[in-house]
């Protein structure tokens, strides 16, 4: 509004544009006398000059699928004292925002119940102390140009990190086989942990429950077709289809 106001004020005057705008002329007297002399600007906004640029370099370096949940927590580990609200505020006005996730339309749990099924331990509690107290697993999809894939992991929940995955055109066993054998693999101590996940067949079958034996993994089963029962493993599926898949696709196809 200061820059349309600049370029018509010699016409019009600047009073009768203020009336026009939802701009006081007292606000824009005060804005234009900043310029002339930075020494009367806020310290708020002298602040704000300097975190805007750092925001849209975080925002930018991650994508742009960052939300500003996750530019303040990323903020925060290169040592910035910030609050969450002024990152939100911030972005408002930089016009910057992450990416959103859109509706499921595609199911990936197999249910067989014929198949013996382990209680539920975790009754939606996603939450651990330690590394490898918990983990969960599910398995999504992703289109790709060749077809559809299936994507197999298994999140440690206390750094909700991802230790063990794998990409597979079926959904056979030996998909999520996989998947434990690597996350058993990157984490060698594997006492007192709890693996959660669906009643799809695949985790039900007599092979993955026997590996999980083996390994002195107890095992615990949510719900068929109720996304609360396995929480934490829909929302990083969820995250990695909307912020890695769908992101990258976008670059590929519209480099620019």
């Amino acid at each position: 509004m200061v820059r349309y106001i600049d370029a018509h004020r010699g016409r019009y005057g600047i009073e009768p544009i203020c009336k026009q705008l939802p701009i006081a002329p007292s606000t824009y007297h005060e804005y234009k006398a900043r310029e002339r002399d930075p020494d009367r600007e806020s310290n708020r906004s002298i602040r704000d000059r300097h975190l805007e640029p750092e925001i849209e370099r975080v925002w930018k370096e991650n994508f742009e699928v960052y939300g500003a949940f996750k530019v303040w927590r990323q903020m925060k580990r290169e040592g910035f004292v910030i609050a969450r609200c002024t990152v939100e505020r911030l972005m408002r006005k930089l016009n910057l925002q992450g990416v959103t996730r859109g509706p499921k339309k595609y199911w990936t749990t197999n249910s067989d119940d014929s198949l013996a099924r382990p209680a539920d331990l975790v009754n939606r509690e996603f939450s651990a102390t330690r590394p490898n107290q918990l983990w969960v697993a599910d398995i999504t999809f992703v289109a790709t140009w060749s077809g559809m894939v299936h994507v197999a992991f298994i999140i440690d929940v206390f750094a909700r990190y991802i230790v063990g995955w794998r990409v597979s055109r079926s959904m056979r066993t030996d998909l999520v086989l996989d998947a434990l054998e690597q996350a058993l693999w990157s984490r060698t101590k594997t006492g007192e942990l709890i693996h959660h996940s669906d009643r799809g067949s695949q985790y039900l079958s007599v092979h993955y429950t026997e590996r999980l034996a083996e390994a002195g993994i107890e095992s615990s089963v949510g719900s068929v077709g109720d996304s609360y029962d396995n929480a934490m493993a829909e929302t990083i599926n969820g995250l990695y289809k909307t912020e890695v898949i769908l992101t990258w696709s976008n670059f590929l196809i519209h480099p620019s």
